[in-house]
């Protein structure tokens, strides 16, 4: 039988929370603290700041200069200082650790739990990472957990859990729950396993306390329990624990042996990771950049991008200095390019972002993928429709105000290149993050620069291929 502890994390991995932060609801109390911290009133800052959440506390330390960051934390008690290392991303940690002597850097490790710990070793430079193992009391856990892959279901699983045999009464689990229960803050679920550690089923602790002593655990225990395999993404394994309401999911071997457990507020933190990353996928930054990074690292860090949209806009100058007899014809053509490229870019993104968004939650795609795709190709019709109908009749207004060749004529060519431009969008939108996902890569890639200069490119091309058969020389 497989015995050790499971204790829930305290903290999540977030530096910048999605909700009212505890300095939010008191600014002035954040200038109060950096005056404090400047005037080096170590005690003051403390006594202020020891009952706060270690998010809260992580949250004070990336609003203030990085130098001010350093001072606070290096103030602050070990076992604090240690928690809110769990709420830091990896960027901002492995700069923070930078400057700490090593015996501090174990010491702070090691009050993690060996989940939690795993992250934090797992992030650090390598040759650091192997002195800081060294010196953990849980070194072999750590090291065993560093195995997995870091985004799989095995490398956000705690490796301590309770797991009692199913041959045994529930006197003799409760048993076994008491013995632990001055190193267990929470416990989520009891595992039930058979003598090779093979998962066969779960007890909720109401189910335990309220059952007769004497009864066998096999007679309470709910043995179609979920699972995962610790090489399942951690994604997939998040997204089960709240599609069916987990507090906590065992994580089994490819031979269904339990080798650990994955918490709620891990599936919380890879999901709000996910989201994060795909947000910035989106619009071109970096996934790990935090503030007090040095601005040569950001740079380089959306440099690609911008490079990348570079290249899109220079060849969407080059199929409009194709058409330079065009323009030299009828340059009012010119004021419609802006329109026409903004129009595409925009209904590419909406399309993009719906996908991308249900592929992400498991939503979308779930039934028939001719059928959704129908469905996002009717609403761009529709969509360019309205918007071309809009257009064109401003165009016609304005004519009767401002002098121009054949309004009716170029209204009808705005009209016609919008709802070809949106409705082509459109479908590249809903597609591309099919393809990629089809493919293996993440579909959030699809929007942002990707989309926008695609369609910018696709825009231009149907806007003057249209305006050359409809409006050029009439």
């Amino acid at each position: 039988m497989h015995e050790t502890n499971t204790e829930a994390p305290e903290t999540s991995t977030s530096t910048a929370p999605l909700a009212e932060t505890f300095l939010d609801r008191d600014p002035r109390q954040f200038d109060h603290l950096e005056s404090l911290i400047n005037a080096e009133e170590r005690g003051a800052v403390l006594e202020i700041i020891s009952d706060w959440h270690p998010g809260d506390i992580v949250d004070l330390l990336i609003r203030l200069p990085f130098g001010l960051a350093q001072r606070v934390y290096d103030w602050l008690p070990v076992p604090t200082a240690g928690r809110a290392l769990a709420e830091m991303k990896p960027a901002f940690l492995a700069t923070l650790l930078g400057g700490i002597p090593l015996p501090r850097i174990v010491a702070l490790v090691d009050v993690l739990e060996t989940d939690d710990a795993t992250d934090v070793v797992a992030h650090l430079p390598p040759e650091l990472a192997r002195r800081v193992l060294r010196g953990l009391e849980d070194e072999i856990e750590v090291k065993e957990l560093l195995t997995y892959e870091a985004d799989t279901a095995g490398g956000i699983m705690s490796a301590r859990y309770i797991a009692v045999s199913v041959n045994a009464t529930v006197a003799q689990a409760t048993e076994q729950v008491r013995a632990h229960a001055d190193i267990l803050e929470e416990i989520f679920a009891v595992f039930v396993t058979d003598e090779n550690r093979h998962l066969v089923g779960a007890v909720n602790l109401k189910t335990l306390l309220l059952s007769a002593a004497s009864a066998k655990v096999a007679e309470i225990m709910d043995a179609e329990v979920l699972s995962v395999q610790a090489e399942v993404d951690q994604e997939q394994a998040a997204h089960l624990m709240e599609r069916y309401d987990l507090v906590a999911l065992p994580v089994v071997d490819v031979e269904s042996r339990l080798v650990g457990c994955i918490t709620i507020d891990d599936a919380v933190d890879v999901l709000r990771e996910e989201a994060e990353e795909d947000i910035s996928r989106i619009s071109g930054a970096p996934s790990q950049e935090v503030p007090n990074q040095p601005v040569l690292v950001m740079a380089a860090g959306r440099l690609p991008w911008l490079l990348a949209g570079l290249m899109g806009a220079a060849l969407s100058g080059v199929v409009v200095g194709s058409f330079e007899n065009a323009l030299q014809r009828a340059v009012i053509l010119a004021s419609l390019i802006p329109v026409v490229m903004a129009m595409a870019g925009n209904a590419g993104i909406q399309s993009a972002a719906v996908a991308v968004q249900g592929l992400a939650s498991g939503s979308a795609w779930t039934g028939s993928v001719g059928r959704r795709l129908l469905r996002e190709l009717l609403v761009a019709l529709m969509n360019g429709t309205a918007v071309a109908l809009l257009l064109a009749g401003l165009i016609l207004v304005v004519s009767t105000v401002i002098t121009m060749h054949a309004p009716l004529y170029l209204a009808l060519t705005a009209g016609v290149s919008l709802v070809i431009v949106i409705f082509l969008a459109g479908t590249i939108g809903a597609v591309t993050p099919l393809l990629l996902n089809r493919l293996g890569i993440d579909p959030a890639l699809a929007t942002g620069p990707v989309i926008t200069t695609s369609n910018d490119v696709l825009g231009v091309l149907v806007f003057f291929s249209v305006a050359t058969l409809l409006y050029i020389g009439v």
